[in-house]
């Protein structure tokens, strides 16, 4: 097993914060946000984690990068050219089960939890997804509707009219044979950004299941939210609220 954390997008919403610093080394709750993924990954089995970034913020996260985690270039330098994240997977090119998740996703949940539901499934990939309770929220996110079994039997990218309010969460395990089918569907002229839109590929092909966890989610998209979870962190970290977010933890 091996984990990827895709960091390599440009983050616009996020400007001008993000001009200089990558979204995922911004602070939250006094640490860079990648931190918090970091640490859940090691509580698993995975026997590599590796980080893909851009050229741009290279240098940034090889500077920040601990001991266990590998950077990886993937050479672009805007959001013009950027491969997108299921292009940065098949540029990475790890040639394994691979655990996925988007260095903007914070979560309270157990990644151990998570890869224990995923190998009782045999075969097969897995998307954790959280119930947003909001039909109009979920209208932001990739919308997916299950079996009895959970198994995932239709997947829709930002959907007009969601079919339910339970959306994936930018955290994916793939087995080996699935991760390899990337290039296929890249092949086949696919879009290569959003790792849900290899989900609602896969699913049709072959046994992808939803991991619907306990706890806490925070898509980290815009300032409002990137406020909401530097606040809550740093209640768990007993630092002070700020009515203001700032890069300094």
């Amino acid at each position: 097993m091996k984990a990827l954390i895709l960091a390599a997008g440009y983050a616009t919403r996020l400007r001008p914060l993000t001009e200089s610093i990558p979204k995922q080394l911004l602070p939250v709750g006094g640490r860079p946000m990648v931190d918090w993924i970091v640490d859940k990954i090691r509580e698993t089995d995975a026997d590599e984690i590796h980080l893909v970034t851009n050229h741009r913020f290279a240098d940034d996260f090889r500077r920040w990068a601990p001991d266990d985690v590998v950077v990886h270039d993937d050479g672009t330098t805007s959001n013009d050219d950027r491969l997108g994240a299921i292009g940065d997977i098949q540029f990475v090119g790890l040639d394994d089960d691979l655990l996925a998740i988007a260095g903007d996703n914070l979560f309270d949940y157990s990644l151990r939890d998570y890869l224990g539901f995923w190998r009782t499934k045999g075969n097969a990939s897995s998307v954790a997804v959280h119930d947003v309770r909001d039909r109009e929220l979920a209208k932001q996110y990739g919308v997916v509707d299950v079996d009895r079994e959970g198994r995932i039997i239709s997947f829709v990218e930002k959907p007009a009219d969601p079919p339910t309010t339970l959306c994936a969460t930018a955290t994916y395990v793939f087995a080996r044979d699935h991760a390899r089918r990337v290039a296929t569907y890249l092949a086949e002229g696919n879009p290569p950004d959003q790792p849900g839109n290899f989900v609602a590929w896969l699913q049709a092909r072959a046994p992808v299941y939803a991991y619907s966890f306990p706890g806490n989610w925070w898509d980290i998209g815009d300032h409002a939210q990137l406020l909401e979870a530097d606040n809550l962190m740093r209640r768990r970290a007993g630092l002070p609220e700020r009515a203001e977010y700032s890069p300094q933890s």
